[in-house]
């Protein structure tokens, strides 16, 4: 596994890390027994970065990391969490005194004293403009309730207001094979700055998977039958916004270009992302042993030619510039 560094923290992380919103809910069910089989086995992989979220479970997957932490001392994992998602979306909520509660929920959800890394969880977007919350922010690091903070965001407009600001060490945003806008200014800017870049989704919900066909269904519920269009959450989070199966058809030409070249579809979708000049770590999620081990796989994959992302640029603009790009 390729590690890399996160500037702003000043500690290396795999290149691929594992996502745990399944962990807690909206990808059906997942048993404890099944959680800590993944853990162990994206740990066994390489994977040295968890991300997680007070709101996935209502804080079970935080409990199930800090209670995996616990009985495995011996790991130097880096756990990012994330707050902002359990009030009405309203910059007014964005307060000292609600970020110290929040934090003080997952500092016991996770069993931590200090919270390695806390992210906005994408929040309103004038909340990134808020010089009242980076100084908010400053002073949980400086109470010692976290050690560093970064945001979450749904729009590249916004990754680029949060980069300006000398205290944010890392920034999380869709990019895949199918969101490409990121590549052109935020990667750029986020290299210049020091800032990390975690991307998320970054199988498109699994649409990169190549195993899906446009009469799969999922359980209800799961994010990717509620939240099709949107309903509960922004559709980006959801098979990154792409039309389903618009999606299926390019997954479709995707995978049987990774088979050219000795790769599964997911392994080279992943491998692809955590190549790209800028990007830190790659947070797939994984329901099972067998997924985080492709997963993880994925960061030891020698170096892809420039006409792999010819190929992932060619798919992009036939099938979903037109209605993403300027989107998001």
């Amino acid at each position: 596994m390729r590690t890399s560094t996160l500037p702003r923290i000043g500690r290396d992380v795999s290149v691929i890390g594992l996502g745990t919103w399944q962990l807690g809910a909206d990808w059906g069910d997942v048993s404890e027994a099944d959680a800590r089989a993944i853990l162990d086995a994206s740990t066994a992989s390489g994977v040295t970065i968890f991300d997680t979220a007070d709101v996935y479970g209502d804080g079970r997957s935080e409990q199930l990391i800090g209670a995996y932490l616990r009985d495995r001392p011996d790991l130097d994992i880096v756990v990012a969490t994330k707050m902002g998602r359990r009030v009405p979306q309203d910059p007014a909520e964005f307060t000292l005194a609600n970020f110290r509660k929040w934090t003080d929920r997952s500092r016991t959800n996770l069993g931590m004293g200090t919270l390695d890394l806390v992210q906005l969880h994408c929040p309103p977007t004038a909340v990134f403009s808020t010089d009242q919350v980076y100084d908010d922010l400053d002073t949980l690091v400086a109470e010692g309730a976290i050690a560093h903070y970064g945001v979450s965001v749904e729009t590249a407009d916004e990754a680029l207001t949060a980069i300006a600001r000398p205290g944010v060490a890392t920034v999380q945003i869709v990019l895949n094979a199918f969101r490409l806008k990121p590549l052109e200014r935020v990667l750029p800017a986020a290299l210049a700055a020091g800032v990390g870049i975690v991307a998320r989704v970054p199988l498109a919900s699994g649409l990169l998977s190549g195993k899906y066909t446009k009469d799969t269904t999922f359980a209800a519920n799961d994010h990717r039958t509620f939240n099709r269009h949107g309903e509960a959450f922004d559709v980006g989070e959801t098979f990154a916004g792409v039309d389903f199966e618009r999606g299926v058809s390019a997954a479709g030409e995707f995978a049987e270009f990774a088979d050219s070249q000795g790769l599964t579809a997911p392994v080279a979708a992943l491998a692809w992302l955590s190549q790209l000049p800028g990007v830190s770590t790659v947070i797939p999620g994984a329901r099972n042993v067998a997924q985080a081990q492709s997963n993880a796989s994925a960061g030891s994959v020698q170096p892809l030619t420039p006409a792999f992302t010819a190929q992932i640029t060619n798919l992009y603009d036939r099938y979903f510039r037109a209605a993403v790009h300027d989107r998001w």
